[in-house]
C-alpha cells in the first residue's frame, strides 16, 4: 500500500533519529493515512479513498467532498480523485443546463 494521500498528495518524509549523544540514524515519518468513505452530494454516492487525517479535516472544513475537489489542483490529486472530480463537474454542468 502506497503511503500517499489521494486528496492532498501528502507522503512519507525522511529525517534523523538524534540521540542525546547526537548520534544520527535515518528514520521515516509516515503520514496518518486512513481508508474512509467520503460522500459526494452531486453524484449521490460514496467513494472509498485512502486519505490523511489532515485531508479529512480539510474536506469537512470546505463543506464536503464536492467543494474540496473543485477547489483543489489536479496535480495534487490521485488518478481516482481526478476521475471523481471529472464526474462531479459533469453532474454540475448537467444540473446548470437543466435549470
Amino acid at each position: 500500500m502506497a503511503r500517499r494521500c489521494e486528496l492532498t498528495g501528502k507522503g512519507v518524509l525522511t529525517g534523523n533519529n538524534v540521540s542525546h549523544a547526537k548520534n544520527r540514524s535515518r528514520r521515516r515519518f509516515l503520514p496518518n493515512i486512513q481508508t474512509v468513505t467520503l460522500l459526494s452530494d452531486s453524484l449521490k454516492r460514496g467513494f472509498r479513498l485512502s486519505v490523511s487525517v489532515h485531508a479529512i479535516r480539510s474536506v469537512e472544513h470546505n463543506g464536503g467532498l464536492d467543494t474540496f475537489l473543485m477547489k483543489s489542483r489536479d496535480e495534487a490529486l490521485s488518478i481516482k480523485a481526478r476521475r471523481i472530480k471529472k464526474g462531479i463537474k459533469k453532474a454540475l454542468d448537467e444540473k446548470q443546463v437543466s435549470a
